[in-house]
């Protein structure tokens, strides 16, 4: 679906995100939509699509509002990020989410917090989170960052690092920052990455443009990376057609049965 900002359903740059600039002035917006987020999920119950992203931007009422909507309107299809804590987790769980989405909220000072992420455990199960593992390019690897992608952590993507947090989710989402929003095409080496050792279900986000795109990202992933389409669709203020992509979705099912 997209992010949440003050209600309104947005596509951004994603390395335009500042924990400095709370009013939003410098962040690179791509479209702001006149569809509310629960006509989005309307749309996404009615093609079956399960698992969109609700990323709330700043926690402000009206985008927490517009969320709760479009929980509603889609019951169990829909993933919620955006200000999640062990002691509202489960109150987004409760609200029609199927999982939560974490990411700043289990690293503190660059480190991996174990305490929030068994707390978050507690709350919801492991079977309802999904670790947001997004990152950049630091040094030649593949960094995790936090707090709107600002932060660079001392965790980086490796069979290791997949390994150890894959005890403590669902589910992983990794946007490449680096070209999220820019329609630039997607982060080949990481798909790759991704696929190779990923060893729970992983969704890529980022930079997809053409419908070659998906096929690059199901070869480069081996078949074992999702993917998550936003800026780049007509619906959202791009010229990818939205049917195109839920045809191709919907032949990659059929074959996997």
């Amino acid at each position: 679906m997209g992010f949440l900002k003050k209600g309104k359903v947005k596509q951004i740059v994603g390395s335009t995100l500042s924990d400095e600039d709370r009013n939003g002035s410098g962040l690179v917006t791509n479209f702001v939509s006149e569809k509310s987020a629960a006509e989005y999920a309307d749309l996404y119950r009615e093609d079956g699509l399960v698992g969109g992203h609700v990323i709330m931007l700043g926690g402000d009422p009206l985008s927490r509002a517009a969320a709760a909507k479009a929980l509603r309107a889609y019951p169990g299809g829909l993933q919620i990020g955006g200000g999640v804590t062990k002691d509202n987790a489960a109150s987004f769980i409760d609200g029609g989410a199927s999982h939560v989405i974490v990411t700043s909220y289990v690293f503190s000072n660059g480190q991996i917090n174990l305490d929030r992420l068994r707390g978050l455990i507690d709350s919801v199960g492991r079977n309802r989170i999904v670790l947001d593992l997004s990152c950049r390019k630091k040094d030649g690897r593949y960094a995790i960052v936090t707090d709107r992608w600002q932060k660079f952590t001392d965790v980086y993507l490796d069979e290791v690092s997949l390994a150890f947090l894959a005890s403590y989710a669902n589910e992983f989402l990794v946007h490449g920052v680096d070209v999220e929003g820019k329609r630039l095409g997607i982060d080949e080496e990481l798909v790759t990455l991704l696929g190779r050792l990923s060893p729970i279900p992983v969704t890529y986000a980022g930079g997809v443009t053409v419908m070659e795109d998906l096929e690059k990202i199901k070869h480069a992933g081996l078949g074992r990376v999702d993917v998550t389409v936003g800026s780049a669709l007509d619906i959202l203020g791009g010229n990818l057609a939205y049917k195109d992509v839920v045809a191709w979705h919907t032949q990659q099912e059929k074959l996997i049965v």
